[in-house]
């Protein structure tokens, strides 16, 4: 089964790099779930929880809004401020 990449990045460091199965994310236009080979995409993102869903579990990273970048099966979000404290490596 294919795999997402993700890269969850804070204005001064990248605090999360690993292979997902799942991004859900929610943008001005709505909740966002996002699988391998979903179409490229620019989203805005809005204050909330970014989850993450890989064979290990799930694991939710609190933003103040940003950006989500999608594009063959690579997922990029960047945001002002990322609360990952709970993320395992």
């Amino acid at each position: 089964m294919s795999t997402l990449q993700v890269e969850l990045v804070a204005a001064d460091r990248k605090v999360w790099e690993g292979e997902a199965d799942m991004v859900i994310a929610r943008t001005v236009d709505g909740e966002l779930g996002i699988l391998p080979g979903h179409t490229p995409l620019l989203g805005v993102l809005v204050e909330g929880e970014v989850r993450i869903k890989s064979g290990e579990g799930s694991q939710t990273a609190s933003i103040d809004g940003g950006f989500l970048s999608v594009d063959r099966d690579k997922v990029i979000i960047v945001a002002e401020a990322v609360d990952a404290s709970n993320f395992t490596a």
